[in-house]
């Protein structure tokens, strides 16, 4: 047996030896580079072979890529128009059928006249043969909102108090966006709507999404895939109204479902520079020769002075707060209570921007301030700063200056108007300070703005302070 095992090992060595023997390994390495050669012939057949198939199936097919590629662009440069324009759709409730006019058409056509801006180069055309209308230039602020409010009950079925149509017309001339406040139902985007059907200029309401975080969402953006730019209906209202005198009105629906401070933000601070010429918006980088004709070298559009930016709030579990920067470049109506319906006639009439604005300064210089009320507000002003560390400010003070005058020119009173803008510009702001130091003054402050101005001159004032009170 230890014969055999001695054998056996004897022959693993020898075989062991041959296999690991200089010969074998050159062997090795012989077979190894015959394979790797192989291999390397057929790889090199195989993409000639390749090669040759797609030059014989482009001789076959000649320009058919080509054309199946401009196919395959065109049917998606379709797609993104009508998803743009279902976009734009969707952001009003009245639109002009020429910016509602999508599809392929368009593009057909977008296409030929080789501009990024479809829309707006057709408002180019249309302005071509343009003819100012006629307008009513004899009304006054008074007959405005008088026949404004008989023409919303007697053709629309739609009531308001004139008091909340003389506030309404008021704050059109301290600013350019009107926040409209109150419980639903009470008429906040009806009574803006109203007013575009009043004027014959319809109403564009832009629905405020809950995502909206930048001004790209109002104006829209260029299509780096498409090489068009997606247009809003807001854009496109905002350049018609640079081509005329018409009044314009946009409802942001529902502002606070998304910060009011981040997509409006840079409307907020163009509308703060008191130069017209100044507010340029940007819409694109550079301008192109077949651009609209409106659009500036920089790629910026001028804001329109003809139109006014209407916000709807709701105040519940689903808005965010607006800020104090909002309120304060804004001019706020509560609509607490429905108005009692009444039976009046009324049409509509066409009163040019320019009109209005006229309107508004002669009333600024008949009705101005007095004297005496503007030492009560000095005086209120040094006891708000006292007691509360609160200020008007010069913007507030500029506010006042503007809206009273105007209110008084509609049919209210002086004392009325102040009363007015002092409870939403200056006591609204107790609103953030300590509640229950607050409501130890109540009292004490009440009873100041009933030695200042006289016994329940100011009721609106008062009422804000009061429901200070209650809510703590």
């Amino acid at each position: 047996m230890n014969n055999y095992i001695a054998a056996s090992g004897g022959f693993a060595q020898k075989i062991w030896e041959a296999l690991t023997s200089s010969t074998a390994l050159i062997i090795y390495a012989a077979v190894i580079l015959v394979l790797i050669l192989v291999l390397a012939v057929k790889l090199i057949v195989g993409e000639q072979r390749r090669v040759a198939e797609i030059k014989r199936r482009e001789e076959e097919n000649g320009n058919m890529d080509e054309s199946a590629l401009d196919g395959v662009k065109s049917a998606i440069e379709q797609l993104e128009n009508k998803v743009a324009c279902a976009s734009a759709a969707g952001n009003s409730v009245t639109v002009q059928s020429n910016a509602a006019n999508c599809g392929s058409q368009q593009l057909k056509e977008s296409e030929e006249n080789g501009s990024r801006f479809y829309m707006l180069t057709e408002i180019d055309k249309e302005y071509e043969t343009y003819e100012r209308p006629e307008y009513d230039e004899e009304i006054t602020l008074k007959e405005l909102c008088e026949e404004f409010r008989n023409f919303s009950a007697g053709e629309l079925k739609l009531y308001y108090d004139i008091e909340d149509i003389r506030r309404f017309i008021g704050a059109m001339a301290v600013t350019k966006l009107i926040i409209l406040q109150g419980m639903s139902g009470t008429g906040k985007t009806s009574l803006a709507y109203a007013f575009g059907e009043f004027l014959d200029n319809k109403t564009v309401v832009v629905p405020i999404q809950p995502m909206w975080k930048e001004r790209t969402d109002l104006v829209g953006y260029y299509n780096e895939f498409t090489k068009k730019f997606n247009e809003t209906t807001l854009l496109y209202k905002m350049y018609e109204a640079n081509n005329n005198e018409e009044i314009y009105i946009t409802v942001l629906d529902e502002m606070n479902i998304a910060r009011v401070e981040y997509y409006f933000a840079e409307f907020l601070s163009l509308l703060e520079i008191p130069n017209p010429d100044g507010r340029n918006l940007d819409v694109v980088a550079d301008r192109r020769e077949d651009d609209p004709k409106l659009l500036q070298h920089n790629g910026k559009l001028r804001l329109p002075t003809n139109m006014w930016f209407v916000g709807t709030a709701n105040n519940d579990d689903s808005t965010f707060s607006i800020s104090d920067k909002v309120y304060d470049r804004a001019m706020v109506l509560n609509l607490d209570k429905k108005a009692i319906p009444f039976e009046a006639k009324g049409k509509s009439k066409k009163i040019s921007a320019t009109h209005l604005e006229e309107l508004m300064q002669k009333a600024q210089r008949e009705y101005g301030i007095s004297d005496r009320n503007m030492r009560r507000i000095k005086k209120l002003d040094e006891y708000m700063i006292k007691t509360f560390h609160i200020t008007f400010g010069n913007r507030i003070m500029k506010q006042i200056k503007s809206y009273v005058p105007v209110l008084a020119a509609c049919g209210g009173t002086e004392l009325e108007a102040m009363d007015d803008i002092l409870a939403r510009k200056v006591f609204r702001k107790l609103e953030s300070k300590n509640p229950v130091y607050v409501k130890q003054m109540a009292d004490g402050v009440c009873n100041y703005l009933d030695e200042l101005f006289g016994e329940n001159k100011l009721p609106l004032c008062k009422e804000t302070i009061r429901l200070i009170e209650l809510n703590v």
